[in-house]
């Protein structure tokens, strides 16, 4: 059977997208594809789950057929999309042909690999689902010491739950300094040491080289010559975007599935947004730009064609150690920080050549300026 709509995909992105769609149109046939269980949650909160004190299985808000009901749509899962036919509108699924009207991809992205030599760097895990995450939690009933290959955001905000939950926590990165992609250096010192007065262990300017079996845990061998022992590894060294599939299909891609400003790829009926999406450059893996690329996308579908137009949006860090907010500056644009501090108090502007406020940091009792800071922001996309 045709759908109106075909979205793969049913994390925030795919999800959100369906139930904007839903309201702007109650009867489309609206089919769901996606290679895992279909559940819904919100994976910004598997990096604090253990502070909320919620099991992997209280993160899940709905199962799919929960979510077909509420939708009143199809909803595939287990079900991996092997093969989009944009010439003649239908995707594979195990050799099964499911043609569409109109195709969203809301693939994700997926963990970044590094090499790492050492009979036990197949152990290293890594977070990107609930699946996995189930499989971390697991795991960290035998754990008491876990190492952290990567201090950014999803690195920092892994540490400061792990220590309040009461395990030892080693952070590896090569960079000198926390944050360091989103942050003046003085300011990633702050959580640097916010976090080391929980307990945190920095193995900062350094990476690993080598992962060994022990007879019980691990050693890591970095490239500076320390060593350390852990329980478990967690690699939190980023997220590329998923796509391969549309890479196949001959869509444009570069870092991401390149859209315009309707969220359209390369090719008439087929959109992507969410982490895979790559928009004027930008890839925004955060909540907010999902939530407005599905208001406009959801428009384009049903009839009105919408480009999605981004505010400045401010990205929460969920470490209460050090409570810390970030409006990046558009990148490649020349700017200078005025940064002040005053122990845990930092409050760090960025402006243009002109002067104009371009990016902040907050951090401490210094988060309370975001909504005055964030109305002197540029929007992202006008």
């Amino acid at each position: 059977m045709e759908a109106a709509i075909t979205i793969i995909g049913t994390g925030l992105a795919g999800y959100t997208l369906a139930r904007e769609v839903r309201k702007r149109d109650p009867k489309c046939a609206l089919r769901l594809i996606t290679a895992d269980h279909g559940q819904f949650y919100a994976k910004p909160s598997l990096s604090n789950a253990l502070a909320q004190g919620k099991t992997p299985t209280q993160l899940s808000n709905a199962d799919a057929t929960r979510m077909a009901a509420q939708l009143k749509a199809e909803i595939l899962t287990q079900s991996r999309v092997t093969r989009l036919n944009l010439a003649q509108q239908y995707v594979e699924v195990d050799a099964q042909i499911y043609p569409y009207q109109q195709l969203v991809l809301a693939l994700g992205a997926q963990q970044r690999h590094v090499p790492i030599e050492g009979d036990a760097a197949s152990a290293v895990m890594m977070v990107n689902d609930l699946d996995s995450y189930q499989a971390f939690r697991a795991r960290l009933q035998q754990a008491r010491h876990v190492a952290i290959m990567g201090a950014g955001l999803i690195g920092c905000e892994f540490a400061n739950d792990l220590l309040l939950a009461g395990y030892q926590v080693s952070v590896i990165d090569p960079a000198s300094t926390p944050l360091n992609r989103l942050m003046p250096a003085t300011a990633g010192q702050v959580l640097q040491k916010a976090l080391a007065e929980l307990g945190a262990q920095w193995y900062l300017g350094t990476a690993v080289q080598a992962i060994t079996q022990q007879a019980q845990g691990y050693q890591l061998q970095l490239l500076d010559g320390r060593q350390l022992q852990a329980d478990l590894v967690l690699s939190a060294i980023g997220l590329q975007p998923q796509i391969a599939l549309a890479q196949a299909a001959g869509l444009k891609v570069q870092q991401g599935i390149v859209v315009d400003r309707r969220l359209q790829t390369s090719v008439d009926k087929v959109y992507a947004l969410g982490d895979c999406a790559e928009l004027e450059g930008l890839i925004l893996p955060y909540v907010m730009p999902i939530m407005h690329a599905a208001r406009a996308l959801a428009c384009t579908l049903t009839g009105e064609p919408t480009p999605v137009h981004y505010p400045a949006m401010p990205v929460v860090v969920k470490t209460p150690a050090c409570p810390t907010v970030i409006a990046s500056p558009p990148p490649a644009v020349a700017c200078t920080w005025q940064l002040t501090r005053e122990g845990y108090k930092v409050r760090a502007c960025c402006y243009d050549t002109e002067q104009q406020l371009i990016g902040f940091v907050l951090m401490g009792e210094a988060v309370g300026e975001k909504q005055a800071l964030t109305q002197q922001l540029p929007a992202l996309l006008a």
